[in-house]
């Protein structure tokens, strides 16, 4: 007996010496399983930046961030079969190894509707993303969009004038589907972070700089272009150097894109200092350089290295000694009121002279922006409960130039604000998610003055020459026709899955626009399958 026990007490120490080695072994892969996933903060989640009670810093998107939650996603209690992880949980493919995660999804955008003018509303596009990231240094994305489409009156006038469809590039015609708009693009990013202090983003797509919903310095609204951003971050600062690529769409006609040569090109260079303050202060400043690819003799003028030099405000100080090429500055600035409401707001002189600007007498080119605005979140104590609100005043022939080569717009449309210059807008919009439903809720007034015929430039359009102006002096914020837009949309939505954001959708809209020569009214009602986290502005 004595033995025995011996034996059994021996065999017990040998299973638990077993057991301790294999978790003792194992822990290094049970770590690695669990490596971490990159991906981008979207409209829906960003706002955990501004709760959160360290000041982030928020501007400057896209911003990469670790998915904490997704190095969970085997916990689940309940055995789901194949379908229901991947249509509630789940991306459509995921490969998650030690080293690398992969996701590949499906991105349908099934859209049908109808407006008052008489007319069905319909998208089809469909769509596919790849994600990767190696660790946390390397992340990689595309994603590749084919659409058709029909769209609201009011967008068909914008499209037949600048044959782009907002945000999306330029249209094609296909006699198979009438007259609907065949248009489609592809957006990619490889960002290196190979240490906390700096990063390298190569892409195909677009920025944002701000915490508004519209941007005055650089805004997502536009169509891709090719960029190289380097950002570094020394404690409280951050600091970016970006390089671009822009295409002037409106300095020669459509058909003679299909030349062989192309659209000609613009060239940009931006720079972002960010600077948290304090715990509840962070200040910006920017600045911006557009230029030609053509100079003004005619000659052929490519990129200017001497762009190349990271330094900001060295090259927007040499406008003062005769620069023929188009520079900004810029201030940004958000401040935290209460734990979770956030002010913000912005400033931009596009051109300056001080004895003009104090005169009172309306120079033309006391070309300036600015912006007032605050982010609410969990208002009232309801969780999820947020609601943003602004203020945009944009002067007279702000954003533009002598020429289309070095205004501030790309492919059609503004690099900062969809409607030009010389305006005031004031907007709110307000959302709600509770579990997976999300409901959304936004209004635009805006105040403008429009040029009433070809030739007269009262400052609105950024594509005319500021040569041509009406006027040297007497110019005043609302010159011209005299419009008011108003603009209201409501969505509901039901969230299926999060990690593509798959969801039906159900939203109206109504946008009145009304002056002396003229008065438009349309309502629209859509109804979707959509899978998608694009952020389209048609609210102009």
């Amino acid at each position: 007996m004595i033995f025995d026990h011996s034996r059994t007490k021996l065999l017990e120490m040998n299973h638990f010496l077993r057991v301790l080695s294999i978790i003792l072994l194992g822990l290094p892969s049970l770590a690695q399983e669990k490596s971490p996933v990159i991906t981008p903060y979207h409209a829906q989640n960003i706002r955990e930046l501004y709760m959160d009670s360290v000041n982030h810093h928020t501007a400057l998107k896209t911003i990469l961030h670790e998915d904490t939650t997704a190095l969970y996603w085997q916990q689940d209690s309940v055995r789901r079969t194949w379908f229901h992880r991947k249509l509630f949980r789940e991306h459509l493919f995921e490969f998650r190894e030690p080293e690398y995660n992969i996701f590949i999804d499906f991105l349908p955008d099934f859209q049908v509707g109808k407006s008052n003018q008489d007319k069905t509303l319909w998208l089809n596009t469909r769509g596919a993303r790849v994600q990767a990231n190696i660790g946390k240094k390397f992340y990689f994305e595309t994603s590749f969009f084919e659409n058709q489409g029909v769209f609201p009156v009011y967008l068909d006038s914008f499209i037949s004038r600048k044959r782009v469809i907002p945000g999306q590039g330029m249209i094609k015609y296909n006699d198979k589907i009438g007259k609907a708009y065949d248009f489609s693009y592809v957006n990619a990013l490889i960002s290196y972070t190979p240490s906390k202090f700096v990063n390298f983003t190569l892409g195909y797509g677009t920025n944002s700089y701000g915490d508004g919903y519209r941007s005055l310095i650089l805004s997502d609204i536009g169509f891709s272009y090719p960029y190289l951003r380097i950002t570094g971050n020394l404690g409280q600062f951050q600091y970016t150097s970006m390089w671009a690529q822009f295409m002037d769409t409106e300095g020669k006609s459509y058909d003679q894109a299909y030349e062989g040569r192309g659209f000609p090109k613009k060239w940009g260079v931006f720079h972002f200092l960010d600077w948290n303050a304090t715990k509840k202060l962070t200040i910006g400043i920017f600045d911006a350089v557009i230029w030609g690819d053509v100079d003004t003799a005619g000659n052929k003028r490519s990129f200017d290295f001497s762009y190349v030099n990271p330094i900001i405000f060295l090259r927007p100080a040499e406008y003062s000694v005769g620069s023929s090429d188009n520079s900004m500055l810029g201030l940004n600035a958000k401040y935290k009121l209460f734990p979770k409401t956030t002010i913000y707001g912005q400033f931009v002189l596009d051109e300056f002279r001080l004895k003009e600007f104090f005169s009172g007498k309306g120079w033309w080119a006391n070309k300036w922006a600015t912006q007032l605005g605050f982010r609410s979140f969990d208002l009232f104590k309801i969780p999820k409960l947020d609601l943003q609100a602004e203020v945009n005043v944009v002067r007279p022939f702000t954003y533009s130039f002598r020429n289309t080569l070095a205004n501030y717009a790309h492919y059609g449309q503004s690099l900062a604000h969809p409607l030009g210059a010389n305006f005031k807008e004031a907007l709110g919009i307000a959302s709600y998610s509770y579990k997976r439903w999300f409901f959304r809720g936004q209004v635009n007034y805006t105040s403008y003055g429009l040029d009433t015929n070809a030739e007269s430039n009262v400052g609105q359009d950024i594509f005319k020459s500021y040569d041509k102006r009406n006027t040297e002096y007497g110019n005043k914020l609302g010159q011209g026709l005299k419009t008011q837009l108003i603009y209201g949309q409501g969505t509901i939505a039901y969230v299926f899955n999060p990690r593509y954001n798959l969801r039906v959708e159900a939203s109206a809209a109504v946008r009145r626009q009304k002056n002396d020569l003229d008065s438009r009214s349309e309502m629209m009602f859509n109804i979707g399958f959509r899978s998608t986290f694009r952020q389209f502005y048609y609210d102009f």
